[in-house]
């Protein structure tokens, strides 16, 4: 029984990180994916490249049953996931067949992979902080006859410019189909209410993060014992912070959380 210890202990580890990792999401709607990739690289020590395709997994399995929820309550507007992914998902692809050719397991694409994942992080803290202070300010009601207007972006071109930049970010880090997403939503689509916005970018994120994880599987850069261990931690995490999700002060978390990821944006640029 003993030798049998650690490998308890290290499966109760992962799936208490993905507990914390799914009640923190359940409170604040910020990516799992800017929470448990840095969590796994320096709380784990697992290679980048693993962690990235790892959580990407995670993520897309995590917002799949959020996006049925929303689909349900008619809160998705297809139009405009339709118009980012139109950007996104050739630019994943792309983003993939160049790591294939780099090799996701050479020194210098986790290097690339760690420093672009800091940025990441970076722009995820403000995103978070700004959602925090300038997010109530946002429309939360439309009236139906408004709604067709609304998910009109500026430009045609624009949300699929956006998406692609969303898209290679997302399949290098794993981070950006979260806050950054909704930051970008916010700015193409300003008078859509924000449960539209935040509904629009979790459907967006079930197949870009799906094909992005997909594709690093491909090669090889998903540990599937981890990715099982991990969801069986989030989903009651989930539900968890959903349920308490009004019970707490939403602007003091998002602000905390944002120090956090800049922390660790910081830390990861440093490597």
């Amino acid at each position: 029984m003993p030798e049998f210890a650690p490998l308890l202990l290290s499966s109760s580890a992962y799936i208490f990180a993905g507990f914390v990792v799914g009640l923190v999401v359940g409170l604040t709607g910020v990516g799992g994916g800017s929470l448990m990739t840095p969590l796994l690289i320096f709380g784990f020590g697992i290679k980048p490249h693993l962690a990235i395709g790892t959580d990407l997994l995670f993520a897309a399995f995590t917002k799949l049953g959020g996006t049925v929820s929303l689909a349900r309550h008619r809160l998705i507007d297809w139009r405009v996931v339709g118009q980012v992914a139109l950007g996104s998902v050739p630019a994943c692809l792309v983003t993939l067949y160049v790591l294939q050719q780099l090799g996701p397991a050479n020194p210098a694409t986790q290097a690339i992979m760690t420093t672009t994942l800091g940025v990441a992080l970076l722009l995820t803290a403000a995103a978070t902080l700004f959602k925090a202070v300038r997010g109530k300010a946002v429309p939360t009601h439309i009236a139906p006859e408004h709604l067709d207007q609304a998910t009109k972006a500026r430009h045609w071109a624009l949300p699929v410019v956006f998406g692609a930049v969303i898209g290679a970010l997302v399949t290098i880090t794993s981070v950006g189909a979260g806050a950054i997403g909704v930051i970008v939503l916010m700015l193409l689509y300003p008078t859509l209410p924000l449960p539209r916005i935040v509904a629009a970018d979790i459907a967006h994120a079930v197949p870009l993060t799906l094909v992005a994880g997909l594709g690093h599987a491909s090669i090889g850069s998903v540990d599937w014992l981890l990715l099982v261990k991990l969801l069986a931690g989030s989903l009651p995490g989930i539900w968890l912070g959903t349920a308490l999700m009004k019970k707490t002060p939403d602007r003091i978390i998002r602000s905390l959380l944002s120090v956090l990821l800049a922390y660790a944006g910081l830390k990861l640029i440093a490597i």
